[in-house]
């Protein structure tokens, strides 16, 4: 018998355009299969984790985001009762210590910076595939 897995589901907030095909060309390659969902602003994003539906396997954060910022968005995630357990990943491109221990102080579960040159940017992003959609068991 065959089993029918079902691609990762990962929701990227990001308001960069050029970030947003980056992540994607990132992804393209993956061994899992998956599906990106882009949200571009912060209070888009705060509707969808409010609404608790449709939830992904995977958040894919910017901190610098309109309306609402990437940590207010991981203490609605965290607060929220279909969303808490969901892995989050800040994707930014700060590199401020402050930034890394806030995030992890409001539970990210991953801290990573975009790396300013494009092959950099592409090799965290499979890292991350590498990591998190290869190695790490997600809740079902």
């Amino acid at each position: 018998m065959q089993v029918q897995v079902q691609p990762v589901q990962i929701v990227l907030v990001e308001d960069n355009p050029g970030d947003i095909e980056l992540v994607r060309v990132g992804f393209e390659d993956a061994r899992v299969a998956n599906e990106i969902r882009v949200i571009s602003d912060g209070a888009e994003a705060m509707e969808f984790i409010n609404r608790g539906v449709d939830m992904p396997d995977i958040f894919l954060l910017d901190i610098n985001l309109p309306k609402y910022s990437g940590f207010e968005l991981l203490t609605a995630i965290r607060s929220n009762e279909s969303t808490k357990a969901i892995p989050v990943i800040m994707l930014t491109s700060s590199e401020a210590e402050q930034d890394v221990v806030k995030s992890y102080r409001y539970q990210a579960n991953c801290y990573v910076s975009k790396p300013i040159d494009f092959d950099r940017f592409i090799e965290a992003i499979r890292s991350l595939e590498e990591f998190w959609l290869s190695v790490v068991k997600l809740p079902s």
